[in-house]
């Protein structure tokens, strides 16, 4: 089986890495903060001390990692170090700009994955893979994390996670404000909430109030970001200045959205 290299392990690329390895791909695994490589090494992966070690000897990279500025980082770092023959799937949240930057390297295939789900899909390898280029090769791979649909051209897949996460992310503080306006004007909120549910926003208004789950909050705000640097998004822009000053890194999505239904001032 192929030899996997796997770089960031946060809260969704550790269940990830995980199911490679259980499926029986060797692995290498790297994170910037070491001591996330530690469970995945004590159930057979190997640790590598930096990125370019990590794809030394890899046949698929893997990139799971926080933004633009983070896969750019680790491109720089591993120019010296990928093999022709190499296929690099990034999972990222980037945008498709810093995807295509990825197509520089000499024999290398690049593959833009960003994935659709939290946690809870990323354990249970039933992620929607949003794949740009040509997967033929690797999507036995991405099997074991979920269900591919091909999106058309690199950064295709990239451009699509864009577009879902920034109408989800906005759909989310609607909501709250939903909720908000409910409460300033004396209903209930549980008969708020299921009249929600039970109406067109009935998939936001579930992961509004979603628990077992993680989406942090800094990636929410970086998302907007990227989507209102591809265009002019004047809702998704004010969705951005809201959860930029209601925010607190760290935290799932649907605190903040607690937090503009009690605490906006």
């Amino acid at each position: 089986m192929e030899h996997i290299a796997f770089l960031g392990l946060g809260h969704m690329g550790a269940p990830m890495a995980r199911r490679l390895l259980a499926a029986g791909h060797p692995l290498t695994v790297w994170n910037r903060t070491a001591e996330k490589t530690a469970p995945l090494v004590a159930d057979g992966a190997v640790a590598a001390t930096s990125p370019a070690d990590a794809v030394r000897d890899a046949d698929v990279v893997i990139t799971m990692l926080a933004g633009p500025e983070a896969l750019d980082a680790v491109a720089e770092a591993v120019a010296d170090a990928l093999r022709p023959g190499t296929c690099w799937i990034d999972m990222s949240t980037v945008g498709p700009d810093a995807v295509r930057r990825l197509d520089r390297f000499t024999g290398v295939l690049v593959v833009d994955a960003p994935v659709m789900g939290s946690t809870d899909k990323a354990g249970a390898g039933t992620l929607g893979i949003l794949a740009g280029g040509d997967t033929t090769r690797v999507e036995h791979v991405l099997a074991h994390l979920g269900t591919v649909t091909r999106t058309g051209p690199l950064g295709s897949g990239a451009a699509l996670k864009l577009v879902l996460n920034a109408s989800v992310i906005s759909g989310i503080a609607v909501v709250a404000e939903a909720l908000r306006l409910a409460d300033a004007l004396g209903l209930d909120g549980e008969t708020t909430r299921t009249a929600l549910a039970n109406g067109p926003l009935a998939g936001v208004v579930a992961r509004t109030f979603a628990e077992d789950v993680h989406f942090d909050t800094a990636l929410a705000v970086k998302d907007l970001a990227l989507a209102v640097d591809a265009a002019e998004l004047p809702t998704t822009e004010a969705a951005l200045r809201l959860y930029g000053k209601i925010a607190e890194p760290g935290e799932d999505i649907s605190r903040a959205a607690a937090r503009i239904r009690t605490t906006l001032s």
